[in-house]
């Protein structure tokens, strides 16, 4: 049975409507009226909601090899967290190449060594293909340094990452989280962190397959988020 199987739209429709409000800054209500201009009436926000809890994670896990980082291109890591709303201010680590490529993201309710601990080794296993990197900049954060001494100490970072707190070297970050908040920016706070982090891995992903992450899969094709995701789901 395919993931799609018992829904009463097809694959396609869900496929556009969960791409594009992960890619767009667009909320539920926006997708039920361009889908009703589109002449899909009879399909409600809460579809839309649904199908987006369901489907995200899985577009999420579905183009990761799509998505993997070179490693010529990984060696040098920007860390950082930034603030959204989940009930209450949670905070979002993120890291990403110097040139602009993600490599992962986390949740968090806590700013913490902790939390940055579970963010880096989670970057780490994730990008493991790509190899450790060279260096990894962060602000002057001391839970992030901390982290960092901490997994090198326990043997899941190599000794031999430099780490870097060198605040400009971050601005590539800075803007990359601006541009991700701008799609964040109409949807309003979430629930609760479980949904929030179904939604984030979808946004994530579109994110960085805008960021040209997997391009060349897509062979020249003016939209190539849309060839690779439908690529990856037309067996599910």
């Amino acid at each position: 049975m395919g993931i799609f199987s018992g829904r009463h739209f097809p694959r396609d429709i869900i496929l556009w409507a969960v791409r594009w409000y992960c890619r767009y800054g667009v909320s539920y209500r926006d997708l039920e009226e361009m889908m009703t201009s589109a002449g899909r009436a009879g399909r409600s926000h809460h579809d839309s909601h649904r199908w987006v809890q369901k489907y995200a994670p899985e577009l999420d896990k579905q183009t990761r090899w799509y998505r993997q980082v070179p490693d010529w291109q990984a060696s040098s890591w920007r860390v950082d967290e930034t603030y959204i709303r989940v009930g209450r201010w949670c905070y979002l680590y993120r890291a990403i190449t110097a040139g602009g490529y993600t490599l992962d993201f986390y949740l968090s309710p806590k700013r913490n060594v902790a939390a940055a601990k579970r963010f880096l080794a989670k970057t780490l296993r994730s990008n493991a293909s790509a190899g450790s990197p060279r260096v990894i900049n962060t602000d002057k954060a001391p839970s992030l340094a901390k982290a960092i001494s901490e997994l090198k100490e326990e043997g899941i970072c190599p000794p031999t990452v430099e780490h870097r707190q060198v605040k400009y070297l971050n601005n590539v970050l800075e803007g990359d989280h601006g541009r991700l908040k701008r799609i964040l920016g109409p949807k309003g706070a979430f629930k609760n962190r479980i949904s929030a982090y179904r939604t984030l891995k979808g946004m994530e992903a579109m994110h960085s397959l805008r960021k040209g992450q997997g391009t060349m899969f897509a062979y020249g094709h003016p939209n190539p988020d849309a060839v690779i995701v439908n690529r990856v789901f037309e067996t599910s």
